[in-house]
């Protein structure tokens, strides 16, 4: 089993952290990598940088068929180009916003969102109507960090705990959710010192993916995730024409 993580961004040293993220969940037997496109913003922080990290990623994926990937995680919370890939993939594609939230749903009644900037609440918001049961989204909070600055500060965990228990107490949820990959190495700490499930994406999607290739499932290609027609595309988008 080969499960490729795709991290939508250009900054390498987070696909560093999220591959060593997803491969401490992996089983026997599983081959994992994870790879940053060639081309796309360093951070996604707008919808003009989710736009514009979508070709990078289909690229990615496109390459992942020619090597035989059985399956792929998008790790960007935004899940930029979610759909898009499952019609290029033939395997199963997870979301990283949409397996956390899921999974919340699983184990509490409600669930609250702890992000990086204010400008991206909006799309978490979005991401929940999809995804949840309506009202398991209980609030999305700001910790006003940017993704970039996520690495290396030594006041993140501190910050984004503090903020997570003002969501729990507000809220009355009983879940948090880790809204940004790059946080993806605070869930172990912030779950012990809050008390409550804290849920990470990448390793979420990761499992979410290895159990639907065990069990055989893929994307049905019947309808909106067949394989986009054929036609011509030009300029900077003629390589990915299919």
């Amino acid at each position: 089993m080969h499960i490729r993580v795709v991290n939508p961004n250009t900054t390498e040293s987070m696909t560093a952290l999220i591959e060593a993220t997803a491969r401490a969940v992996t089983g026997p037997g599983v081959t994992l990598d994870a790879v940053t496109p060639a081309m796309g913003p360093a951070s996604i922080e707008s919808h003009y940088d989710e736009a514009l990290a979508v070709p990078g990623l289909l690229a990615a994926v496109a390459q992942g068929e020619r090597d035989g990937v059985d399956g792929y995680v998008v790790a960007c919370f935004g899940d930029p180009g979610l759909d898009a890939a499952r019609e290029l993939a033939s395997g199963p594609v997870i979301g990283i916003a949409e397996a956390a939230m899921h999974a919340a749903t699983l184990v509490g009644r409600g669930f609250s969102v702890v992000t990086t900037l204010d400008r991206t609440r909006g799309r978490a918001l979005d991401l929940a109507a999809r995804y949840a049961p309506a009202g398991a989204c209980r609030g999305v909070y700001a910790c006003d960090i940017p993704v970039l600055s996520l690495e290396g500060d030594p006041t993140v965990r501190k910050r984004v705990v503090d903020l997570a228990r003002v969501a729990l107490e507000r809220d009355g949820s009983d879940v948090i959710v880790l809204g940004c990959a790059g946080m993806a190495d605070l869930c172990a700490a912030a779950t012990a010192e809050l008390g409550v499930p804290v849920i990470d994406g990448v390793a979420a999607a990761t499992l979410l993916v290895q159990s639907l290739i065990t069990l055989s499932i893929k994307t049905s290609k019947r309808g909106e995730y067949a394989t986009p027609p054929a036609k011509p595309y030009t300029g900077m988008l003629l390589p990915f024409r299919l």
